[in-house]
């Protein structure tokens, strides 16, 4: 949409969450990406990570940090984002597996690397919400609450978080007792009553306290 269709009140909005990238601009960058991720709380499912880079010219009316967003708006905004030919985007996913393996920071940190080694483009300096990469090749900068500051690291965290709802649902389908479709793997009452009464399913995070403390020696754990 282009900018001058949007309202003023929105148009400020916009504005104020790209300043971040207008400094990086002035600066002398010329390319800049912005990630974010999702799924370190839960306890089944991959994380993911997602990269995106927005022309300096374009602004996206309504994006926001995701977990501000409805379902719906969410779902639209990552239609706009992943079909508008002019932004580009990579994504990242470990799996429960590696993340019991090598624990979930390094695991973020893994899907993270994976979603800006799949951009088309390479960028110049990287945006990160709440985290830094450290020996890596492309400069960053850790930007607390970077989803609700940067529309660049905003959208990435709107495709991290519709990427992750969307596997959890093809979950749901292999493991319909769990209802992954409806918490995504958070630890609700539901979810923990679930796993008491079925034990825990390939995909639970099995380093992580809930599962750990009541399964790690019990029968209940799946063999595969």
């Amino acid at each position: 949409m282009a900018s001058t269709k949007i309202k003023k009140k929105e148009m400020l909005r916009l504005q104020a969450l790209t300043a971040i990238e207008r400094s990086c601009l002035k600066e002398g960058f010329t390319c800049i990406a912005g990630v974010d991720e999702a799924g370190r709380g839960p306890l089944a499912g991959p994380v993911v990570a997602a990269a995106c880079i927005i022309p300096k010219d374009v602004l996206i009316p309504g994006i926001d940090d995701s977990k501000k967003l409805k379902p719906a708006q969410r779902q639209f905004l990552y239609d706009r984002l992943v079909t508008d030919p002019t932004i580009i985007y990579g994504v990242g996913i470990v799996e429960s597996d590696e993340i019991d393996r090598i624990n979930i920071y390094q695991a973020t940190i893994q899907a993270m690397r994976q979603a800006i080694d799949a951009l088309i483009i390479k960028p110049d300096i990287l945006l990160i919400d709440g985290l830094k990469l450290e020996a890596y090749p492309i400069p960053s900068r850790k930007i607390i609450k970077g989803d609700s500051l940067s529309q660049s690291i905003a959208a990435a965290s709107i495709i991290a978080k519709e990427t992750r709802d969307r596997l959890m649902n093809e979950q749901h389908r292999l493991w319909p007792s769990y209802k992954f479709d409806q918490h995504k793997g958070y630890a609700t009452s539901e979810h923990l009553a679930a796993i008491k009464k079925y034990g825990p399913c390939p995909i639970h995070r099995k380093s992580y306290g809930p599962i750990k403390e009541e399964f790690q020696e019990s029968e209940l754990f799946f063999s595969f």
